[in-house]
């Protein structure tokens, strides 16, 4: 998922990985106070302004790129998860769980909100929202369990559920056992009173 923002970037480049990782590492750092700089990216991933300009064209760009890295990621972990599943609805309520464990871990929470807000200068009309690609995971099972029109079926339990993830991210809290069981019911077109 590229934009017009970014140069290509070979993801197997060890300079491009070790740009990601640090600059997940500053943003952490500076959390929503402040957004960093180029030059504590470089120097926290060992290497030079021409070794961060010959991958990306802007500080926006890596945040993109991380943005990308961290969707990719997290698609991964939850057709992983779904793929354990022993039948659609169970797909669909490890699919929620793995959404919304993402506010449990105080360190990838912690991660990802300062991500998100320093994402608020390059998420624009030419950017897929996060809830795309991992609401294109749902399709299948709210389809098998009789979902007339699955593809918006998922996109609206995307939206629903990225969304309660990012209450939990900037209220600094985890959802409870029963808030996970209310959403996966949304999701799964049964809402519980």
């Amino acid at each position: 998922m590229k934009t017009s923002m970014e140069k290509v970037v070979a993801p197997e480049s060890d300079e491009v990985r070790r740009l990601l990782e640090a600059g997940r590492q500053v943003m952490r750092r500076c959390g929503t106070a402040e957004r960093p700089r180029v030059i504590d990216i470089v120097a926290a991933a060992g290497l030079s302004n021409d070794a961060f300009y010959r991958h990306f064209a802007s500080k926006d760009a890596l945040v993109a790129a991380i943005l990308d890295d961290g969707t990719e990621r997290l698609v991964s972990y939850l057709a992983h998860q779904m793929g354990k599943a022993a039948n659609p609805e169970g797909a669909v309520r490890r699919w929620v769980e793995g959404v919304l464990s993402q506010a449990m871990d105080d360190e990838g929470a912690a991660t990802t909100l300062a991500v998100w807000w320093n994402a608020g200068s390059v998420v624009g009309a030419d950017r897929l929202s996060a809830s795309t690609p991992l609401g294109a995971l749902l399709h299948p099972p709210l389809a098998a369990l009789g979902s007339p029109t699955p593809a918006l079926h998922a996109a609206l339990a995307a939206h629903a559920v990225v969304g309660v993830l990012a209450d939990h991210l900037w209220a600094r809290t985890s959802p409870a056992p029963e808030e996970i069981d209310a959403v996966a019911a949304f999701c799964l077109g049964r809402p519980s009173a």
